[in-house]
């Protein structure tokens, strides 16, 4: 049972950092103008830095 628990973890952990690190390219290579764009690679931004947080405690949690 802890090794299916702990493969659903480290699931988690892999499907939040390829999010976070994806929305953070996306922010980068974002080609808008304007206010829309600030917004949009803001956006991107708070998910991307979110994902990469919950990439670190997922893996505290494995560890």
């Amino acid at each position: 049972m802890n090794d299916i628990l702990n493969t659903l973890k480290l699931g988690v952990l892999f499907l939040a950092l390829i999010l976070g690190l994806s929305c953070i390219v996306m922010s980068v290579i974002s080609n808008k103008q304007g206010a829309a764009a600030m917004q949009e690679r803001v956006e991107y931004g708070f998910f991307g830095v979110t994902g990469l947080v919950i990439t670190a405690v997922m893996a505290y949690a494995l560890a």
